[in-house]
């Protein structure tokens, strides 16, 4: 990932603290084994699995505002946006271009050019809106245009079934620097792409 200039410690803390939590449950699990030997180990794995995605989650919340803000001062008004947009399970593609200008690997959608508010950018992506589908850009504080069509990834991910809007935030994130933030309209996850991978995060920051 990029070289930011952040303060790493309360989230470093927080996550050694998970990180300490799950080697205890994994000692108690090895510990069980020795003793109890027909004992089902499946609602332990899962709730390992869940407590590595949270810590994956909480990592992710933290670097996202840091890769924001260098370039917009608006990530308060974007972070409330995308906790209401993934209380509400409202899909959205929404990307911040940083140091790399990303007009020539979009097809422009409607130009908007209005500072970047948490209402306007909830409004777009109001299910049935004229500007629903398509991408959402940032530069700055502005949002500049919205229904953009994003180039969509060709490399087989890990996800069994990647929707539309994973696949564009992927596909353009692997073609330049631009970070690209997906709401599901299923699950109401939030995530965001960088240099071609996917990261989960908390909405609230």
């Amino acid at each position: 990932m990029d070289d930011i200039q952040c303060d790493f410690s309360p989230m470093q803390v927080e996550v050694k603290n998970r990180l300490l939590q799950l080697s205890l449950s994994i000692d108690a699990l090895i510990l069980g084994l020795e003793h109890e030997a027909g004992n089902c180990l499946l609602n332990e794995f899962h709730n390992m699995k869940e407590q590595f995605v949270d810590t994956e989650s909480l990592a992710s919340t933290f670097y996202l505002k840091c890769y924001l803000a260098p370039y917009t001062d608006r990530y308060d008004e974007l972070s409330q946006a995308i906790t209401h947009l993934s209380q509400r399970r409202h899909g959205a593609l929404i990307v911040v271009e940083r140091s790399e200008p990303i007009d020539k690997f979009i097809t422009p959608g409607v130009m908007i050019s209005a500072r970047l508010t948490h209402s306007l950018l909830e409004s777009i992506f109001t299910p049935g809106g004229p500007l629903h589908d398509g991408a959402v850009l940032i530069q700055g504080d502005k949002i500049i245009s919205a229904a953009n069509v994003l180039p969509l990834t060709q490399r087989k991910t890990e996800q069994k079934k990647l929707g539309t809007r994973h696949r564009a935030g992927l596909g353009l994130s692997e073609i330049c620097d631009a970070l690209v933030i997906i709401v599901s309209e299923e699950t109401g996850q939030a995530s965001f792409s960088l240099k071609g991978n996917l990261y989960p995060f908390s909405p609230i920051w």
